[in-house]
């Protein structure tokens, strides 16, 4: 099931997050459900996310 943060914008312009298994998050453009999505290990994911929330990114 994907899933996109409560913060998003109703018009889009969002990024979009599965968890097909606990070792991987896929990751989309809300914008187009049927292209493309990024496939990396939770732990990569994970560490992604820390890096955007401390500003690094």
């Amino acid at each position: 099931m994907w899933r996109k943060s409560s913060y998003s914008y109703p018009e889009g312009a969002c990024v979009e997050i599965a968890r097909p298994s606990l070792a991987q998050v896929l990751f989309r453009d809300s914008k187009v459900h049927e292209g493309p999505c990024v496939a990396v290990f939770s732990a990569t994911a994970a560490a992604f996310v820390s890096a955007l929330n401390r500003g690094d990114l």
